[in-house]
């Protein structure tokens, strides 16, 4: 395993849960849609709490029981893949497809402007999150706004060339 290529923009697809077996498997959660896409996505950036991180190329993915579970080049037994419980699975934005027409990679809005109908700017993307409800689009700038993410209605367009997203929110709120 060698050292990640960090001018590359990263993504967290998923993240290990511990030994699964004795011959060094791992539990995967997996962000992705659908699950096992995760699998598709390589080579993977293995970060932990502290911030180390590792490539990781040549990952075998498959489903068990209860989930996914994770073969990695180099973790061959339980004691080594139970070290990686808790481990973030990242990898380059590049690795992922162009989204449908109408959905967004999360990351790929962060940073845009925002700004409403009349002009009001509401500052930029700072993160995306889900509520439950719905996802909700956080903008930051002399104040921070929560917009859910509900297109048309709030989220009027997407604009990555001119790096803007208008909304359809009251500037007061």
């Amino acid at each position: 395993m060698n050292a990640p290529d960090s001018s590359q923009r990263m993504i967290a697809v998923g993240r290990l849960h511990g030994a699964f077996g004795v011959r060094g498997e791992v539990k995967l959660e997996s962000f992705t849609e659908p699950e096992k896409a995760i699998a598709r996505y390589q080579p993977w950036t293995l970060r932990d709490a502290r911030g180390n991180q590792q490539v990781c190329e040549g990952v075998k993915v498959r489903e068990g029981g209860k989930g996914l579970v994770a073969t990695l080049p180099g973790v061959d037994d339980r004691d080594a893949a139970d070290a990686l419980r808790g481990v973030d699975v990242w990898v380059p934005r590049s690795a992922l497809p162009p989204p449908p027409p109408g959905e967004y990679y999360w990351v790929d809005l962060e940073g845009l402007r925002v700004v409403n109908a009349d002009g009001a700017d509401f500052g930029r993307v700072s993160h995306i999150f889900n509520n439950g409800a719905n996802d909700v689009l956080v903008a930051q700038g002399e104040r921070e706004r929560m917009i859910p993410f509900v297109l048309p209605t709030y989220i009027v367009s997407v604009d990555f060339d001119a790096g803007v997203v208008t909304v359809d929110w009251d500037a007061d709120f």
